[in-house]
């Protein structure tokens, strides 16, 4: 039977893992629930040896509206006026964001529709996107007072500082394509084919090598906030590193013989 009641729906096809945000009468609005929800899926998922590659897709029409703001204004109604509660919400929903970031697996969102705020910064922060040609994209705080902050530290990461300053400034709507020319997706695909787009780059990459992808995907982040001389050094090291895996052995030596490479499991 298929769980239909679940904040998130996952299911396996071989080595690809797809998380599904399945909220839809909400737009998938990032409640505190459907937070910990996510992050319970990703930590799982770091335990199961067979997973290769995670796509992280939605239900309905949304893709994800961001923080749930009917939730978040409830709570202005206790002792400090929310504040308490704004803190941990925010802060449990960077954990989120710093999990897919520093995830041993690598992780694509599949973006069937409207990505906003924290739904825009949940795209942002996964390793790769995979965009309906009816996706759109905004970091809209700035137009009802609160400034996509959180979301500005994704987006700032991903995109040139001139773009990511003009989304958080106008709150403007991006559509696909220009989500692809800016550098927030890598790929656009029609709705029809959006899932089989997304599942080929996942399966692509599930036949990669698994402890050579989590050592590069690490290092790839770690590198990007170090000066160029320490990224070289600290480079160079991860690469020594590398070149004494099992799995460095047998593709350098698969390579060489002109053979298909068998990789350890």
């Amino acid at each position: 039977m298929i769980d239909t009641e679940s904040l998130v729906l996952s299911a396996r096809d071989g080595g690809v893992f797809t998380l599904t945000l399945n909220r839809p009468e909400a737009r998938n609005a990032l409640s505190d629930a459907l937070i910990a929800d996510l992050q319970g899926a990703l930590d799982k998922a770091t335990k199961d040896p067979a997973v290769r590659v995670i796509i992280l897709a939605a239900n309905g029409p949304a893709f994800c509206a961001g923080h749930d703001l009917k939730e978040l204004t409830g709570h202005r109604k206790e002792y400090d006026k929310g504040a308490y509660r704004f803190r941990a919400t925010f802060g449990e929903c960077s954990t989120l964001m710093k999990t897919i970031v520093n995830h041993p697996i690598p992780v694509i969102a599949q973006v069937q529709g409207v990505a906003t705020a924290a739904g825009c910064q949940l795209v942002a922060s996964c390793d790769l996107a995979v965009a309906s040609t009816e996706a759109k994209f905004a970091t809209p705080g700035v137009n009802i007072g609160l400034f996509c902050s959180t979301p500005m530290v994704a987006l700032s990461r991903n995109l040139s500082r001139k773009h990511a300053m003009e989304m958080l400034l106008t709150g403007d709507m991006v559509d696909a394509k220009h989500a692809k020319e800016i550098g927030l997706v890598n790929r656009v695909a029609t709705p029809e084919k959006l899932a089989a787009e997304t599942m080929a780059l996942a399966r692509q990459i599930a036949t990669k090598p698994r402890t050579t992808v989590k050592i590069g995907k690490q290092a790839f982040y770690r590198q990007l906030e170090m000066r160029l001389d320490d990224a070289y050094d600290y480079a160079s090291e991860v690469m020594t590193r590398n070149m004494m895996d099992a799995e460095a052995c047998e593709g350098i030596s698969a390579f060489v013989e002109k053979r298909d490479a068998k990789w350890p499991s």
